[in-house]
């Protein structure tokens, strides 16, 4: 009897502890469980411990509530006819109170998603210059995440966010894309180098006027500085001596300063000056051209006036 009763208990430890187990199992946080009975839905298992009826129940499969995203690449051509892969990254999530619909409704969620996707984004872009497809990809981005959240929510899956991560043409195109924007950088250069040419032609047109006015109004006080400096030498040598002449002040000033030029040739020993054949008696000559020159002047404005 005592064997019989050893017998049934190490019948039941060997038998009974796995059977045991088969009541309990784990559900791992972020997911739900779904529990059929004979392949009919029968109730969601959350996160933690669960009790199951052994060979009655069984779990049919569990679904992840995290966010997660899937990458969609997609090759449409613009409106300028240029072909481009546009990547769209679509997040999504399982709605907490639509878990049946998410697990019974849809067989693969990423599937359904991508072709809606394609279906937006081949809708949407063909109507856009290239161009415009880089300044409003936010609005393709906002038209695949409106489309998705109607379509999605009867599947039990919500939209958090849709994004167009990248938007690549063809390799040729984007060459020439480039050379365009170097041109026009060139041409902008271009430009600006002209303007700043032109600023600094004005300004030395009106360094050279001014300096021009500059020499002239100095040309025209040396010639007064000069004619006051003649005047007072005149008056000088008539008050030193009495019956002195202004032809006679005007030969001897004349006089002067040929010979001060020829003192100021010979000392200079680097002088390009050519000396021509000459007399100091030519200066009566040009000092009578002169007076004569006056005379005239005279006489024409007395007979103007």
């Amino acid at each position: 009897m005592a064997g019989f009763i050893i017998v049934l208990i190490f019948l039941i430890l060997i038998f009974g502890l796995p059977t045991l187990f088969l009541f309990f199992f784990t559900v791992d946080q972020q997911s739900v469980a779904v529990i059929e009975s004979f392949g009919k839905f029968q109730r969601l298992a959350r996160p933690g411990l669960n009790i199951k009826i052994p060979f009655v129940e069984g779990i049919a499969g569990k679904l992840n509530m995290r966010v997660q995203q899937l990458d969609v690449a997609v090759e449409t051509k613009t409106k300028d006819n240029v072909f481009v892969n546009v990547i769209v990254s679509v997040q999504y999530y399982v709605l907490e109170n639509r878990v049946y619909e998410a697990f019974y409704r849809l067989n693969d969620a990423e599937k359904q998603i991508t072709s809606y996707v394609f279906d937006v984004v081949r809708a949407k872009v063909p109507q856009i210059t290239l161009d415009n497809v880089f300044e409003n990809k936010d609005d393709i981005a906002n038209a695949v995440k409106s489309e998705l959240e109607t379509l999605m929510d009867d599947f039990g899956y919500g939209i958090l966010k849709a994004l167009v991560t990248d938007i690549d043409p063809n390799s040729k195109v984007k060459d020439a894309m480039n050379e365009i924007n170097a041109a026009e950088r060139l041409k902008v250069a271009a430009i600006e180098k002209g303007e700043a040419e032109k600023i600094l032609q004005v300004k030395a047109a009106e360094a050279e006027a001014e300096s021009k006015a500059l020499q002239g109004k100095g040309i025209a006080d040396q010639r007064t500085a000069i004619i006051l400096g003649l005047q007072e030498s005149m008056e000088s040598f008539r008050s030193a001596i009495d019956d002195a002449t202004s032809a006679d002040v005007m030969n001897l000033v004349l006089m002067t300063q040929y010979f001060d030029t020829l003192k100021d040739i010979g000392a200079s020993s680097k002088t390009n000056s050519i000396i021509i054949p000459h007399s100091p008696g030519s200066l009566n000559e040009l000092s009578d051209q002169i007076r004569n020159a006056i005379i005239t002047a005279q006489e024409t404005t007395k007979q103007v006036d």
